[in-house]
């Protein structure tokens, strides 16, 4: 049977290729001058791990799982069949979860069969019934990454959003709540991340991905050794070429999932999500009515006429972060008539995500190490345990340090509850690294562990790098049902996607001879000594990637809509610097 929501082709919008001529008046310059960004931050956890790029919001799979409660079956999702239309079931605990179905070629031709994404959308509720006449409709969200996964972001901070964004009033006070609006907050997994199926993994199962990343641990960031340039290049090409092949082709010829993933896609998903959600709002109302009994039936009809669904016409609301602005900018660029009201929060240049060589991100993170030492001081010794006697001192002790792991790392024995451990540059570096991202909450950690090794000591420092390796052989069911099977635990995918993405998104990105990106890479380290050689390994993972995406739009990217933008930005960002 025909999917439903391909019968129509003018509900589909403009093919991404094709070049819609939009006007540039709700758009200021900010947008073509913001840096791009990837990520607004990693994952205690994860932070260690080599090149992987991970979201803010980035919450592991068990994290995800609603706690048992007695007499109550633990939430799973694959328990929710997918449909084309909404059907939200409740789940961690006072949220709403839905698998919604739509086609991996959005533009495909409408008679042509073809395969399925089975989209992971989670709500929180609004304040109010959707029939109250305060109820404002539905906020969507993206966390950034790309590869971050909507429904952890949902069950970190959706409540949070929604204080934001919600009326101050409580429903309940009866006084001026008359135009009081409260909204639903809906978020997902986008394609081939997180609950979201089917997904990109680039890995069997778990134990072959932890075996990875421990290598990529072991094997040290860009600048950690003389030979880390060719043993980190043969390695990113290793995985970018293995994991393009196996998610770029499929068996039997049909869609592979690795030419659906990209951006463009994606924002079409964002407009169906706000469609079919209109559509649910719809019979809402009718359900209320009918529930009612005709004996409200003025104040029934507004309603009726007020959730009104008519094909085509319902408009997004949206709030994306870091690389979600790429998403709102791409979404708004394409279906500008379809956006009512659309928050960039740590804004991205759109024509240098696509197309450009990720070159201006860097400018403002040393000056954000810098405050980390100019804080440190004003805290004081028991507040910070980095403290010295000045900030050019805290400065040059950190530089110290620097240099003395660099040639001699620190060993550090077992214990009862770890393995022996090295301590190295790049340990170093990726802590200051989770410290730049997310310094309000991670600071006090990165002086602790910085004192505990520039007294000698590392044993602090591996307890803390511990956390982060776990295992699990493969089940007798994996074995038995094959690699990359339902049965085989495949581990975090949030990097895998992150590759994906980014690699498909910038097709040119992989363009380039070794002696080029070292040139490219020592630019980088000009422009910053806290994040450069990291950063350079962002564009590393996409050298040997070969898959295309198949629906890609190129612009202009800039629209006419019904309200300006609002533009949210940071004095200071590691890598979403307000432009200068």
């Amino acid at each position: 049977m025909q999917h439903p929501i391909l019968r129509e082709k003018e509900a589909v919008g403009p093919k991404p290729q094709t070049d819609v001529v939009l006007t540039q008046r709700r758009f200021p310059s900010v947008w073509r001058k913001a840096a791009l960004c990837i990520a607004a931050g990693i994952s205690l956890l994860t932070f260690l791990h080599g090149w992987n790029i991970l979201p803010t919001y980035h919450l592991n799979a068990a994290s995800t799982k609603e706690p048992k409660t007695a007499g109550q079956p633990r939430f799973s999702w694959y328990d929710i069949d997918a449909s084309p239309d909404l059907i939200y079931h409740q789940c961690y605990d006072d949220y709403y979860c839905a698998k919604l179905q739509v086609p991996m070629d959005w533009w495909r031709d409408s008679e042509q069969p073809g395969k399925n994404f089975s989209l992971a959308v989670i709500r929180l509720p609004a304040k109010v019934p959707v029939t109250d006449s305060r109820y404002g409709g539905a906020v969507l969200t993206n966390p950034g990454g790309p590869g971050g996964s909507g429904v952890a972001q949902m069950l970190r901070s959706g409540r949070a959003t929604q204080i934001i964004v919600d009326a101050e009033k409580h429903p309940n006070d009866t006084f001026g709540s008359e135009t009081a609006k409260y909204h639903d907050i809906i978020s997902f997994d986008p394609r081939g991340v997180g609950h979201t199926t089917p997904g990109i993994h680039c890995f069997p199962d778990s134990l072959a991905r932890s075996s990875w990343t421990l290598q990529n641990e072991a094997l040290g960031l860009l600048g950690s050794s003389e030979d880390s340039f060719f043993r980190n290049w043969y390695r990113s090409r290793a995985l970018a070429e293995g994991c393009s092949a196996a998610t770029g082709t499929s068996d039997d010829g049909s869609e592979a999932i690795g030419e659906h993933v990209n951006t463009s896609p994606v924002a079409r998903d964002m407009l169906e999500i706000v469609e079919r959600h209109a559509e649910w709002l719809a019979k809402q109302a009718h359900l209320a009515r009918e529930r009612d009994n005709l004996d409200r039936q003025e104040k029934d009809q507004t309603t009726t006429e007020r959730l009104r669904y008519n094909r085509g016409e319902p408009k997004i609301k949206y709030w994306g972060n870091s690389y979600g602005t790429i998403l709102g900018q791409t979404c708004a660029s394409m279906f500008p008539d379809r956006v009512e009201r659309i928050v960039l929060d740590g804004v991205c240049n759109a024509h240098d995500y696509f197309f450009g060589s990720w070159f201006s991100n860097l400018s403002d993170a040393d000056a954000i190490l810098d405050r980390f030492f100019a804080y440190c001081h004003a805290a004081g010794p028991e507040a910070c345990s980095f403290y010295s006697s000045t900030v050019a001192a805290i400065k040059q002790n950190y530089e110290d340090l620097l240099n003395e792991i660099f040639e001699r790392p620190i060993v550090v024995p077992s214990s009862t509850r770890r393995g022996p451990d090295v301590i190295t540059w790049s340990d170093v570096k990726s802590l200051v690294r989770l410290g730049m991202y997310q310094p309000l909450i991670y600071s006090p950690m990165v002086a602790d562990l910085l004192t505990s090794i520039s007294s000698g000591s590392g044993t602090l420092f591996a307890d803390f790098k511990a956390m982060a390796n776990t295992f699990s052989c493969p089940s007798e069911d994996c074995i038995s049902a094959g690699p990359f099977s339902e049965e085989c635990d495949q581990g975090d995918n949030g990097p895998d996607a992150t590759l994906a993405i980014l690699c498909t998104d910038g097709p040119g990105l992989g363009d380039i001879d070794e002696e080029s990106f070292q040139e490219y890479w020592h630019a980088l380290q000009q422009q910053s000594s806290v994040l450069g050689d990291w950063w350079a390994h962002t564009r590393l993972g996409c050298v040997g990637w070969k898959t295309k995406a198949k629906n890609r739009f190129q612009g202009p990217f800039a629209g006419n809509l019904s309200h300006p933008v609002l533009f949210i930005g940071n004095t200071l960002d590691p890598v979403t610097p307000l432009a200068k």
